[in-house]
């Protein structure tokens, strides 16, 4: 079965191992070695550490040869927003690497497979796998395919709620609010549902497993409302 699984996970990122051992290492959280008495695995974390590395040079590289003008602080704060958490989360919802990963019972029954945390470190791990299996050319094709492709919709999450009050604020010149609809599940496993409105009518619903995660997917779907009726920043 975890066979299958690892086949499907390589045809999911467009990429076949030499070494399967370093994609099972990849989608392998502590809390399931630490489960193993017999057997132990690797867990994901020093090829998250590595990822992490290759991960923000080859993004410093694309922003710096994309953005020819832009000074450095700039592109700092791009940086910072395509790597971070949130962002790395989002791009691994599009492959659906949650599924695949190797959990605890402890995290499993907690809700780790959707977690941020969580499934941004696995989309890093991947990358120092792909990069030890491959090399420097195919784990840049991994980033460019899945972190760095659709910049402009992947941007507009990032900075989706910074994104929306310029919009609403700064060019609309309107009034808009958050509201918490309600929360459920048990206090280790919250997921919160939160919808933004403009003056009265709402133009966004998000949920996610903190009331910030929420917004920011409201925020998202309002952006996207509002240029379907022609309004950008």
């Amino acid at each position: 079965m975890q066979k299958l699984s690892l086949e499907l996970l390589e045809e999911r990122i467009g990429y076949k191992f030499k070494n399967i051992a370093l994609l099972k290492q990849a989608i392998t959280h502590s809390s399931f070695t630490n489960e193993q008495r017999i057997n132990k695995l690797k867990d994901y974390e020093r090829l998250e550490f590595l990822g992490d590395a290759i991960l923000e040079l080859v993004s410093s590289e694309f922003l710096f040869h994309e953005y020819e003008n832009t000074r450095e602080g700039e592109l700092t704060k791009m940086r910072a927003s395509m790597v971070c958490e949130p962002s790395l989360a989002f791009c691994a919802r599009e492959l659906e690497l949650g599924e695949f990963l190797l959990l605890g019972k402890g995290e499993e029954n907690t809700g780790g497979r959707k977690r941020d945390s969580i499934t941004s470190d696995a989309m890093e791990a991947v990358i120092g796998a792909i990069y030890l299996d491959g090399g420097m050319e195919h784990a840049k094709a991994f980033i460019n395919r899945f972190i760095l492709s659709d910049l402009e919709d992947k941007q507009l999450f990032y900075d989706s709620k910074t994104n929306l009050q310029e919009l609403i604020q700064g060019k609309l010149r309107k009034e808009f609010h958050y509201e918490l609809l309600e929360e459920t599940g048990p206090e280790h496993d919250k997921t919160f549902c939160v919808e933004v409105t403009m003056e009265g009518e709402v133009i966004g619903k998000g949920q996610g497993r903190t009331k910030k995660a929420a917004e920011q997917e409201a925020a998202y779907e309002a952006l996207l409302l509002l240029r379907e009726r022609g309004i950008r920043k």
